[in-house]
C-alpha cells in the first residue's frame, strides 16, 4: 500500500492493518521529512485518543492529515505505532 499526497509518496508498506476502511501503516514506513508533529488531538470511545500530524510537501501543506493512536485502548492494540490519513491522501 502507499499513502500518496501532492505527487509524492508519504508512506509506504505491506504491512497495513484496516479498521473502520483506514489503512494504518506502521510508523517506520512513513517518509518523516514530510511530517510535523500537530497540538490537534481527538477521542473515538473504543480506540482512545489520537494525536495528529500535519504534511509538508513540496510547499504545500496540509494540517492534521494524519493521525495516530500512540496509546491505544486494548480494543485497538493491533492499530499501536501506526499512522493512517485523511483529508486529501490518497492511499492505493
Amino acid at each position: 500500500m502507499k499513502a500518496i499526497w501532492n505527487d509524492r509518496i508519504i508512506a509506504e508498506s505491506d504491512d497495513t492493518v484496516v479498521v473502520e476502511g483506514n489503512h494504518y501503516f506502521p510508523a517506520d514506513s512513513i517518509v518523516r521529512e514530510f511530517f510535523e508533529e500537530s497540538a490537534t488531538t481527538s477521542v473515538c470511545p473504543w480506540k482512545g485518543e489520537a494525536s495528529y500530524y500535519s504534511l509538508q510537501v513540496d510547499g504545500a501543506r496540509n494540517d492534521d492529515a494524519a493521525w495516530t493512536y500512540p496509546d491505544p485502548k486494548p480494543a485497538a492494540a493491533e492499530i499501536r505505532g501506526r499512522v493512517a490519513f485523511w483529508k486529501g491522501v490518497v492511499v492505493a
